[in-house]
């Protein structure tokens, strides 16, 4: 019988037994989008560096625009124009305004900008305003974006597109990241066998290991193929210990119940410490978590689903730990299609897709075993129902973490 832990316990015995591993390199901006900041980054300059206009017209006082009309505009001396690219080191006198583009800089004296729509060109070296200004208007100033000194982006954050395009802003063209998480997959079962083969009586394909590595490539660790262990417990702690050697955590799938064939307790036990066996979720109850010195040993369910649902809810965020990552969830709230039993003792986590219906979003269940990893093809996400629940009714409205 397993001693199981809440999925509480287990994300807070993650949180004590594993530190981050405090590695960083110096990577180029090109290569940045996905890894991790390992530190603050803030910025040295103003952003823009000078006041510009955020539309095509005229700046302007806007005290000289003030209860103009389109029947009594305020006549305003054209003192020139300010091209894209150049500055505007110059004062802007009173009743005066000066042509500029979106982007073009703002000369000294002026504090708005009037959009071209609300101005008449008389030909004769004014300009008629038909709708008056305020200050301000249509002007992004110097260091209203960025400033010396505002942290930009902070440290743990997973860099994304429009990061890098901050970082561009304020001349950044590599970053401190963390280094990725080396992580060694192992497949284990005499029934195993490669994808690319065709199963014989009794054999299926190895489903786990390519799934694993999509997850821990996307989350942005570098994963490690073993290959596939038959259930020969020397063999099976020889490739650990090799994987334990070269990486700094490993995942074993398979050999995680409790049976007469299944040494992976044993096993990472010998190499260090036997954390937990044992998980009150569903699937997933028999999941293993142990350590040597600070580096992860995790045996998965060989169920796939199981599997799938134990690195997204625990491996994952583990290896974050790792990796010092911010940790966030992401859940939106949708009705249930259909009622749904429950009551196992255990969370019950259920794969479903989002549809849209009649200005709601609703959660259709995908009803699947555990070992069906086909039916989890295009979920959307996930939603949990609590150890003590009996089940939920159809319209009940669930949290879905989205994939």
């Amino acid at each position: 019988m397993l001693a199981v832990k809440t999925p509480e316990e287990v994300l807070r015995l993650i949180e004590k037994e594993f530190k981050p591993l405090g590695r960083a390199e110096t990577v180029p901006l090109a290569e940045a989008p996905g890894r991790v900041l390992a530190e603050p980054i803030r910025a040295q300059e103003y952003v823009p560096d000078f006041d510009r206009s955020t539309v095509d017209g005229y700046a302007c006082r806007a005290a000289d625009t003030f209860g103009c009309s389109d029947a009594i505009p305020a006549i305003l001396n054209l003192a020139g124009q300010v091209l894209m690219g150049e500055g505007a080191d110059f004062a802007l006198s009173r009743d005066s305004c000066v042509y500029v583009p979106t982007g073009g800089a703002i000369p000294r004296g002026a504090d708005c900008a009037v959009m071209i729509e609300y101005t008449e060109d008389y030909g004769d070296g004014t300009v008629g305003i038909l709708k008056p200004g305020a200050p301000g208007m249509n002007l992004i100033f110097r260091g209203d974006d960025v400033f010396p000194g505002k942290e930009i982006l902070p440290a743990g954050r997973v860099l994304t597109a429009q990061d890098l395009g901050a970082l561009a802003a304020i001349g950044k063209t590599s970053v401190t990241a963390a280094r990725r998480v080396k992580v060694g997959v192992i497949s284990t079962g005499d029934e195993l066998v490669p994808p690319d083969e065709t199963p014989g009586p009794g054999q299926v394909r190895d489903v786990n290991a390519p799934l694993l590595t999509a997850m821990l490539r996307d989350f942005g660790a570098e994963a490690v193929s073993y290959g596939i262990v038959a259930d020969d417990e020397q063999l099976l702690r020889q490739k650990m210990q090799a994987a334990a050697r070269d990486c700094d955590a490993v995942i074993l799938s398979g050999g995680s119940s409790v049976g007469v064939k299944d040494a992976a307790c044993r096993i990472i036990e010998s190499m260090g410490e036997l954390l937990l066996h044992g998980i009150a979720i569903k699937p997933g109850k028999p999941t293993i978590l142990g350590k040597a010195g600070n580096k992860p040993l995790i045996g998965l369910p060989g169920h796939p689903v199981a599997a799938c649902f134990v690195a997204q809810l625990f491996v994952l965020p583990l290896l974050g730990r790792l990796m010092g990552r911010k940790q966030e969830d992401f859940a939106v709230p949708a009705e249930l299609t259909e009622s749904l039993g429950a009551n196992h003792g255990r969370e019950q986590i259920t794969a479903c897709h989002l549809l849209r219906e009649g200005g709601k979003l609703l959660a259709s269940p995908i009803r699947s075993k555990s070992g069906l990893i086909t039916q989890l093809a295009g979920a959307d996400g996930y939603f949990i129902i609590a150890r003590d629940c009996e089940g939920l009714p159809k319209g009940a409205q669930v949290q879905v973490f989205l994939y």
